[in-house]
């Protein structure tokens, strides 16, 4: 079973959306279904539907939670000053493109490349993991290609803000 990397600050924010789901948007949710339920024919009352649809997604959104919580893999977000580790922001020269190009690292659940976020388990997160400012990195995506880039700057920059990937 694989097992998702969380770091200590990924299991707060995961128990805190729990208790938040459970506590309001439960109870929000069974309160709209029954309010849309006193309108009477539930055949053709969409709002009867939409309100269970809305109910069974935040259930479904509990049990995923939770079952990441227990086949969680907890994983250190410290790393020595000048080596890249989770929650670091990385400047890379990538020398193919003559551009440098910022990323922050991050576990799995946080990974969102629109906004720079790499995740540990990706193949760039892979490579830079535990290397230092100077040192060239080759990047292997696949078995025919890869690419080198110079670590230019790492950063520590844990704001603890980022969202939780939703699925």
């Amino acid at each position: 079973m694989l097992h998702e990397q969380l770091t200590e600050n990924d299991v707060k924010k995961i128990k805190e959306e729990i208790e938040y789901r459970k506590l309001t948007v439960r109870k929000n949710a069974i309160e709209a279904v029954k309010e849309a339920r006193a309108h009477g024919d539930l055949s053709e009352n969409f709002e009867y539907h939409a309100a269970k649809k809305d109910k069974n997604m935040n259930e479904s959104r509990i049990r995923y939670l939770e079952r990441m919580l227990k086949n969680a893999e907890i994983v250190s977000d410290q790393s020595k000053s000048d080596e890249v580790g989770i929650n670091n922001t990385v400047t890379l020269y990538m020398e193919d493109d003559d551009e440098e190009e910022t990323y922050k690292i991050v576990t799995s659940i946080r990974g969102n490349s629109m906004k720079g976020h790499i995740s540990t388990e990706s193949p760039m997160g892979k490579a830079l993991l535990g290397h230092k400012v100077g040192e060239r990195v080759y990047i292997k995506v696949n078995e025919n290609f890869g690419y080198y880039a110079v670590i230019r700057k790492i950063e520590n920059t844990d704001d603890g803000g980022d969202e939780i990937r939703k699925f």
